[in-house]
């Protein structure tokens, strides 16, 4: 493998976006302190609750990040993919408590490359300029947590289920000759946990879409035929 290849583009850690104004040459250094992990489905990559302070990130497969309430119920609360950071909270906070989601490979042969608190920060303290940038990609998380916390008290259900279906859409769609094919590889469940509602109403909105021939199901995977109307939906 060329220098180039280890150190630029095809470096996992640079696709993310809170490392994509970071050089070569900067990577560079960093690499020694990376670790290489590989987990089958269903395998726990960290706990809610656990002390360690790593972040991680996913060079191939999907995670998904739950959350259990004191009665054990679990809510599914987002699903990361290639390029995507896991876990920077006590990275950035390493005095604000233990993890407050735990992290569950989604596909086997999940890839992650992790890092420790004290290697970032040193990092970090040669290049305060690169801390700035992740600043502003930690803000634009926020605002993201913002906009669904908003979603969630001021949308219907239905329109809540149109965001998530063009969301899933544009990160995980494939085209076919009949639309967007969307393997989501949800369980009903999860997918009513995604949207913020109940099983039942979400598949009663999953059923309308269907019957106005917006959407076809065809078990864990949606086919969109008509992004368009999802969109007014969503937005309604």
């Amino acid at each position: 493998m060329s220098s180039d290849e280890t150190y630029g583009e095809g470096n996992p850690l640079l696709q993310t976006a809170l490392f994509r104004h970071v050089s070569a040459e900067q990577a560079k250094e960093l690499l020694p302190a990376l670790h290489h992990e590989t987990v089958r489905k269903g395998d726990c990559i960290f706990r809610e609750g656990d002390t360690d302070q790593r972040m991680y990130v996913i060079e191939s497969g999907r995670v998904k990040l739950t959350r259990k309430s004191i009665d054990d119920r679990v809510q599914l609360l987002s699903i990361q993919a290639r390029g995507e950071v896991l876990g920077e909270i006590p990275v950035f906070d390493p005095d604000g408590g233990p993890r407050t989601a735990s992290a569950i490979a989604m596909m086997n042969d999940t890839r992650l490359v992790w890092l420790e608190h004290d290697a970032l920060f040193r990092w970090l303290d040669k290049y305060p300029r690169v801390a700035v940038d992740m600043l502003q990609v930690l803000a634009h998380r926020m605002r993201a947590n913002n906009e669904r916390i908003a979603d969630l008290v001021f949308m219907d259900v239905p329109a809540r289920l149109a965001k998530t279906l063009l969301n899933l859409a544009s990160r995980f769609g494939k085209p076919v000759e009949a639309g967007l094919q969307v393997p989501h590889d949800l369980t009903q469940e999860e997918m009513a946990q995604l949207v913020g509602s109940s099983r039942e109403t979400v598949n009663k909105a999953l059923m309308d879409f269907a019957n106005r021939g917006w959407i076809a199901r065809e078990g864990r995977t949606i086919v969109i035929y008509q992004p368009g109307k999802l969109i007014r939906r969503s937005q309604r």
